[in-house]
């Protein structure tokens, strides 16, 4: 793999061509501030850069590009396959603004069956360290979680933690109604019928429940033979279940393959991609997705991109299936991909575009979700944009591209957290929200907890396109006047001037009655009924419940934490032999320093401070 940098000010595209070889490569495309804009591949290098430099480019995508073009990179590799894997690593370190990107940071969930003794049924997230097998992977935490509910109620496995399963001495509520077998507790659950359940979940969640109806049948008649009529019913409770599961789920017999269903919808400049999971005949779930993408980029481009960012991100957890049906062809890049893929998996993958039948009717099925998925996403778009141009146009600015919104959350002062939220023309931008837990003022001051989130959010270097058209502030005249005082001296030196303004509840605290108050003095109300006023009570509803939720668990951590942590010489060993001895912290609250003084490791000195910590904790 070799190299070629181009560092000229001004790009001289003739001359640069010159050097640039016929090998297969990658090239990153630079525009004047030095950020990567474009990244592609070719199989030939000079033949495809050639092509952005003719007198004549088709496409405004292309033109634009061009246009912004001051410096080109280009790393020659040895294979069309290299090339593509290397430039799937270029788009997600630079992610350039005119490449199709895949906006999709979430790992995929799995369901894990431990390799202990008693296996435990869990939901796992992330590098498969732990041992035992994965099941999945499924498209959101909601599916396993499910199926881990539908479980729990026909096969009675653990799902506590190691934990709480390793020091039990009693079985737990699950046991009591019936969602565990207990093995905890010796004598309640037998090793091998143990073992029996958990192959019983094993095969569920390979898709083979027919298997499992047949084995539960007859042990169910078995068990009816030698008159051991309560063992029988509890088989027949099983079988009644699963049968009905089977009756709401969409199973296909005739197919056990593993595959993805890839369909796509194009409208208005937006693109859904809608992915459907099946495993095992079963469909596990599905997703949709909206690339970031371009003007006029093709469908072909589109879905190219996403198979490769989608299916090369072995980071994620990701899992290529045996099969991957799609609506559209690949093109150009069909074979590399096909054969990317397969080096990825290390066995041989397929892609289909026509199938029949039942794999047909999960196309379609596919393409209808992402159809409807996308008009739902461009009349919230729509609405977003309305509400936007509105607030511009009440507030008298030039188009707004960027809002952030502050709110302190807190009970009598205690662990004070502040919020800031952020919206564009899409709407909440979520992965750009921010907690900050206030510390070092007087408990109950909001103005110095303004004061403290605002200094740490701007004190900073501000990208251009991260700082704020309007900075809102939840709350009055005093909060907005402490909030332009810690700002004023940073936006001096930025190099567009947001504008403040402070929205204050009325007197009802009724939603339509806010007031706007600006850093002038100035205060300003809007009609009940106004797109404006809507777009303002959203991102201010979303600061004010962003913060709370994390003062609520900041509060709630506080709590959980045991007073015996705070005892000095009582580490994590003296506090589980306390708890242990002495039967949990109702009982230990209970005992006297002599009583305490019994548990190993604890001195009369120290059960003394551990009753004045329990007594006044």
């Amino acid at each position: 793999m070799s190299e070629h940098v181009d560092d000229g000010t001004v790009f001289d595209a003739q001359s640069f061509l010159k050097t640039v070889t016929h090998q297969p490569g990658v090239y990153r495309m630079y525009d004047a501030s030095g950020e990567v804009i474009y990244v592609g591949k070719a199989k030939d290098l000079k033949k495809r850069l050639s092509s952005y430099f003719r007198i004549n480019v088709s496409g405004e995508k292309t033109r634009a590009l061009v246009k912004n073009i001051c410096k080109v990179d280009v790393t020659v590799t040895h294979t069309e396959t290299e090339a593509l894997i290397l430039e799937h690593n270029y788009i997600k370190q630079y992610l350039p603004k005119y490449n199709v990107l895949l906006r999709d940071d979430k790992s995929y969930p799995y369901i894990l069956l431990s390799a202990s003794k008693h296996p435990r049924l869990s939901i796992h997230r992330g590098v498969k360290r732990r041992k035992g097998e994965y099941f999945g992977p499924y498209p959101d935490v909601s599916a396993v979680r499910e199926s881990l509910h539908l479980m729990q109620k026909i096969f009675p496995i653990r799902q506590c933690e190691d934990s709480v399963y390793a020091n039990r001495s009693r079985p737990c509520l699950m046991y009591q109604i019936g969602r565990c077998s207990g093995p905890c507790v010796a004598g309640l659950v037998s090793d091998e019928d143990y073992q029996q359940q958990v192959q019983w979940v094993r095969l569920f969640l390979q898709g083979k429940d027919r298997q499992v109806i047949n084995t539960m049948v007859e042990k169910m008649e078995q068990a009816s033979m030698v008159l051991d009529f309560e063992r029988a019913a509890v088989y027949r409770d099983q079988i009644q279940a699963l049968r009905r599961i089977q009756e709401q789920q969409f199973v296909s017999q005739d197919n056990q393959d593993d595959l993805d269903v890839i369909g796509i919808a194009h409208q208005n400049g937006m693109a859904c991609i809608h992915g459907l999971y099946i495993r095992q005949g079963k469909i596990l779930g599905s997703r949709s997705y909206f690339p970031k993408m371009p003007v006029d980029a093709s469908l072909t481009e589109v879905l190219s991109s996403f198979v490769t960012q989608f299916y090369f991100n072995q980071a994620e957890g990701r899992v290529i299936p045996s099969i991957i049906l799609l609506s559209e062809e690949l093109g150009d890049d069909s074979d590399a991909i096909l054969t990317a893929l397969s080096e990825l998996a290390g066995r041989k993958i397929t892609i289909k575009y026509h199938p029949r039948g039942t794999r047909a009717k999960y196309l379609k099925l596919a393409q209808t979700n992402a159809a409807t998925a996308l008009t739902s996403k461009l009349n919230h778009r729509m609405t977003i944009q309305e509400r936007f141009f509105a607030l511009q146009q009440a507030l008298n600015l030039k188009p707004i591209s960027r809002m952030e919104c502050f709110d302190i959350s807190h009970t009598m002062g205690e662990k004070t957290v502040a919020s800031c939220v952020v919206f564009n023309h899409e709407g909440p931008l979520k992965q750009e929200y921010r907690r900050y837990n206030i510390s070092g003022i007087t408990g109950g001051d909001d103005y110095a907890a303004m004061a403290q989130v605002l200094e740490r959010r701007y004190s900073k270097n501000m990208e251009l396109d991260k700082i704020p058209d309007i900075i809102f502030i939840d709350g009055g005249r005093g909060q907005l006047s402490r909030a332009y005082d810690v700002v004023k001296p940073y936006i001096a030196e930025w190099p567009k001037r947001p504008m403040l303004v402070g929205v204050a509840k009325g007197t009802t605290r009724k939603p339509g009655l806010e007031t706007l108050i600006f850093v002038t003095g100035e205060e300003f109300s809007m009609p009940s009924d106004s797109p404006a006023l809507h777009l303002i009570q959203h991102i201010r509803d979303e600061s004010h419940n962003h913060a709370i939720s994390g003062h609520r668990a900041q509060r709630a951590k506080v709590r959980k934490r045991s007073t015996l942590e705070d005892v000095e010489g009582v580490g994590p060993k003296r506090r589980q032999a306390l708890l242990k001895y002495m039967g949990g912290m109702q009982e230990l609250k209970k005992a006297n320093k002599e009583e305490i003084a019994k548990v190993p490791g604890i001195s009369l000195a120290l059960a003394e401070k551990i009753v004045d910590a329990l007594q006044h904790g």
